[in-house]
């Protein structure tokens, strides 16, 4: 009997290549396209965005609020009631009535009158109520002929020279108003600059090469460069703020350099473990391409949760901040491979160079999280102590928007809003535009409801005075300006405004006849209420979707709910810091920035960003702890594992992202001061009291169970590996 040969073994099957890894392979392969297709990209967005200009546009518009419908009310009836007005702000210690200061202030007001976009300038002479008593200070009102973002800048410049060349023989003249302030804020500062020279040095120290540094800024620049000229394009058919840009940009660069870091470090760990460049750009895309993908996501989506609020422009400033994100994401996992294929091997070289000379980079991380490890509830309960002591502030912040008295003293905004307050009173710079509107009534009289209504408004707590009303000409609708007795931003003003409304307003007028308090600083207050009343529904978004998204990339229900908590309190943390510097004045002297109301847009943007970039940190740091979990079962292991791979980078990625966004505290506009301040602590909390403390001890705490998912959740919910199998 013939006995068969045994049939031969098949051979091992190589798994096919994931689409990171093809995409890595297409850019390694490509990569001259790929970098002249990104600058391609780059040149002729940047070129178009320089031919149209910009068009961006503060919109504080809020449809359905009583500031809004005053504003549509005059829209219809006084169109050139309704458009925005600068003040030439009128000083002279000898008396504005000399006849030398008459004349010259005639003259004044005659080259104005034909100036581009000035519909009306009124003599102060004329005008009731224009002087002050003592008749040292007055301002004459010029009407504009549009709203202040339709109105060009370099038509408002112009009106600033004209008004202060007329200063002399004893005349000062300085201009106040929305538009004036806008121009005075829009010649931006050096953050981005000094933001980017910082990262460079942490760069070259971390990987001991220029070229090697240089790499993640170009990403960066690439990615911020492209986006700034798509959102400047988009301006023209969508409503985009004019602190967009620079926003974009302090952003854009922290994370643009924190994505391609990441990978880079990957890239640089495949190289030392044996990888031929090409093997170690595909293998780096493959895994830490990963994280990034989910990582960014995790910002985009808290950015989009903006669009429920339903606040005008900062639904624009979302979607242009969460396309910079996905810009970066591109870049890092298109442009950083082909750049790694065009300067691989000399890269290799100082990589493999600076690895003889340095080993065990891990092992101090290690070895802190062993000590975290071994005293779990210790590091967790004064770290998040700390915290909440920082974060404590959030529950006195007071939400509004900067006026001009928070604006730098040289301003001519600032001195004037200052001569106003000292001529007028504090109110003078914040007056309330109350709306008559009769047309439904019989008859339709809104001057004699006005006149009715006027006596009684001026006997009200907190009203300094109230100027006679101006009906239009059918009388069907009249405006009256209703000052208060302290400056806009106090809360007397807003608590004014509220008592207009519910207490005082209402029971006037007889049937037919509608009171609605609008003007800039009641516009504030809606805008402001409207935030903190709609901020809860934003904060479930957000914190929903990017825990759904966690719970599936790491199938675990723990996990998720600890990162949610964790993210939660570094964005307290900085917005409690905030509120402490700007709102109360803690360190605001060293700062430059004078106390004040907490920026309405800050919050919420700072929520969304920091959220976002809280959730890249967990990410980067679990997504090594599952790799090793999934490997060997070792919960400890596993946590040890994550902090010694990741530690180094994810303190380095944090450093860099603490300059740039620190470096925005040199910026002369207070929004973006706030910005920069917020995004700096909360990053520095995350990474190095989150991550490097109480991250280890609470999954120390939670053993095994950190990865436990229902079986029957675990069957329904699709998976989203973070590693290709």
């Amino acid at each position: 009997m013939v006995q068969s040969s045994p049939a031969p073994s098949a051979p091992p099957t190589t798994p096919p290549a994931s689409r990171f890894e093809r995409l890595a392979g297409w850019a390694h392969r490509h990569r001259w396209q790929a970098l002249l297709a990104w600058l391609v990209t780059l040149i002729a967005v940047s070129v178009g965005a320089q031919l149209v200009g910009a068009n961006y546009r503060n919109d504080v518009s809020l449809p359905g609020t009583e500031s809004q419908r005053a504003l549509d009310t005059l829209r219809e009836r006084a169109p050139v009631a309704a458009n925005t007005s600068v003040q030439l702000v009128l000083a002279d210690p000898a008396g504005l009535e000399r006849p030398a200061t008459r004349d010259r202030v005639g003259q004044l007001l005659d080259r104005v009158r034909g100036l581009p976009s000035v519909a009306e300038a009124r003599d102060p002479y004329a005008d009731p109520g224009a002087l002050a008593a003592d008749r040292t200070v007055g301002y004459a009102t010029v009407i504009l002929t549009g709203q202040a973002g339709d109105v060009p800048d370099e038509d408002v410049r112009r009106l600033v020279d004209t008004a202060q060349d007329a200063a002399g023989d004893g005349l000062r003249v300085e201009v106040g108003g929305d538009p004036v302030v806008a121009v005075e804020e829009g010649g931006g500062g050096p953050a981005e600059g000094i933001g980017l020279l910082a990262a460079l040095v942490i760069l070259v120290v971390l990987f001991g090469s220029v070229l090697a540094a240089s790499l993640p800024i170009i990403i960066a620049v690439f990615a911020v460069g492209t986006a700034m000229g798509l959102v400047l394009l988009a301006s023209h058919v969508a409503t985009v703020a004019d602190y967009t840009t620079p926003l974009l940009a302090l952003v854009g660069l922290g994370v643009g350099i924190d994505y391609a870091l990441l990978l880079f470090s990957r890239y640089r760990a495949e190289l030392l473990a044996g990888a031929n460049p090409e093997q170690a750009g595909r293998r780096a895309v493959d895994t830490a391409g990963r994280t990034v993908l989910f990582a960014g996501t995790t910002v985009i989506l808290a950015l989009l949760g903006l669009v429920v609020l339903g606040l005008g422009s900062l639904q624009g400033v979302a979607v242009a901040v969460a396309v910079t994100v996905a810009a970066t994401m591109a870049a890092a996992l298109v442009l950083l491979p082909a750049l790694l294929g065009i300067m691989g091997g000399r890269i290799e070289r100082t990589v493999r160079r600076r690895a003889t000379r340095r080993r065990g980079d891990g092992s101090r991380w290690a070895a802190w999280s062993t000590l975290v490890q071994r005293h779990p509830w210790t590091a967790t309960v004064v770290a998040v102590g700390a915290l909440l002591a920082l974060a404590v502030p959030v529950l006195d912040m007071r939400l509004g928007i900067a006026d001009p008295g928070n604006g730098a003293p040289e301003r001519t905004s600032r001195q004037a809003y200052d001569l106003l307050a000292e001529g007028f009173g504090p109110g003078f710079n914040g007056p309330l535009v109350v709306v008559v509107d009769a047309t439904a009534a019989p008859g339709g009289d809104a001057r004699a409801a006005a006149e009715a209504a006027r006596p009684v408004l001026a006997g009200t707590a907190g009203v300094a005075t109230v100027v006679p009303p101006v009906p239009t000409a059918d009388d069907r609708v009249a405006t009256m300006i209703v000052m208060p007795d302290a400056k806009p931003q106090d809360a007397r003003t807003q608590q004014l405004v509220e008592r207009l409304r519910t207490d005082v307003l209402p029971g006037l007028g007889g049937p037919g006849v509608s009171f609605l308090v609008g003007g800039t600083t009641a516009a504030t207050v809606d805008f402001s209420t409207a935030v903190a009343d709609r901020l809860p529904l934003f904060v479930l978004v957000v914190v929903g979707l990017s825990t759904l998204l966690l719970v599936l990339v790491f199938r675990s229900l723990l996990i998720p709910l600890k990162a949610a908590l964790l993210n939660l309190l570094s964005v307290a943390a900085a917005l409690g810091a905030i509120t402490l510097v700007f709102q109360h004045g803690v360190l605001a002297d060293a700062l430059g920035v004078q106390p004040g109301p907490v920026e309405a847009f800050v919050p919420v943007l700072i929520f969304a960003i920091a959220f976002g970039l809280s959730m890249d940190y967990e990410i980067f740091l679990l997504a090594r702890m599952h790799e090793h979990w999934e490997q060997h079962q070792d919960a400890p292991a596993a946590v040890r594992h994550g902090m010694a791979t990741t530690g180094r980078i994810i303190t380095a990625a944090a450093a860099i992202m603490v300059v740039v966004f620190g470096s925005f505290l040199f910026d002369p506009g207070r929004m973006l001061k706030q910005f920069g301040l917020g995004l700096a602590v909360a990053v520095l909390v995350d990474a190095l009291v989150i991550r490097c403390l109480i991250v280890p001890a609470v999954m120390q705490l939670f053993g095994r169970r950190a990865w436990w998912l229902p079986a029957w959740l675990a069957r329904r919910l699709p998976r989203l590996a973070l590693e290709h199998r």
